[in-house]
């Protein structure tokens, strides 16, 4: 996919502030090891823009008008349990739209509902994720709003680590995916901060292209 220059410079400088707040970490030498026992030279948690009011604004606002330019006629936006929760919902209050969330599975008590908020058959919704991996619960999300009777526009994330499984799993989903910033303008933009070395973007690089398998070694 070719990207603008203009995509390119707001990619880079949300990962900027994503760095600046320790949101995301890199480091090839001490490895993070993930829920999927993956092990990582970097460590994503989004959330802490969160509690910035101007990052806040800046990726609200970037997600509201990537929506809008991509996403014409959108009714609804759903955000995906639980970081995608917030995102969401700041982005249908600049937008005006309704909002509803989805859960990773049904509650287990009450009505037990796995969407919450109006379900309204044939609206047109987009899902707003903070931050994509291999899709799986992204797009586990998707099928939930689909099976209510929702149009499943598309998605809007955060960030992206830009697995090649990723793409395919949302290309086979038909699901169109657009992402504020991504692993490339993250490497980009700590190489030209020192906040990583020449050795380190080699490491980087070959645990991108193998997540499951890279190691140190």
């Amino acid at each position: 996919m070719i990207r603008s220059s203009t995509q390119n410079e707001l990619g880079m400088e949300i990962a900027s502030k994503l760095l600046d707040i320790e949101a995301i970490r890199l480091d090839a030498k001490n490895p993070f090891t993930w829920n999927s026992g993956w092990k990582s030279p970097i460590y994503c948690d989004n959330r802490l823009s969160l509690s910035y009011p101007s990052i806040r604004d800046l990726v609200k606002n970037a997600l509201s008008e990537a929506i809008q330019e991509k996403y014409e006629g959108v009714e609804s936006i759903a955000g995906v349990a639980t970081a995608g929760i917030p995102q969401g919902a700041l982005v249908a209050d600049v937008l005006g739209l309704p909002f509803l969330y989805v859960r990773s599975k049904p509650k287990g008590h009450g009505m037990e509902n796995m969407i919450e908020g109006k379900i309204t058959p044939g609206q047109q919704v987009v899902i707003v994720e903070d931050l994509v991996s291999t899709g799986g619960s992204s797009l586990k999300a998707a099928e939930a709003l689909k099976a209510a009777g929702f149009e499943v526009m598309g998605m809007a994330a955060v960030f992206t680590y830009d697995f090649d499984l990723a793409r395919k799993n949302f290309q086979a989903a038909g699901i169109p995916l657009v992402c504020l910033s991504n692993y490339h303008d993250l490497l980009e933009e700590a190489l030209r901060r020192n906040y990583i070395t020449q050795d380190d973007l080699g490491q980087l690089k070959k645990w991108r292209e193998d997540p499951a398998s890279w190691s140190l070694v």
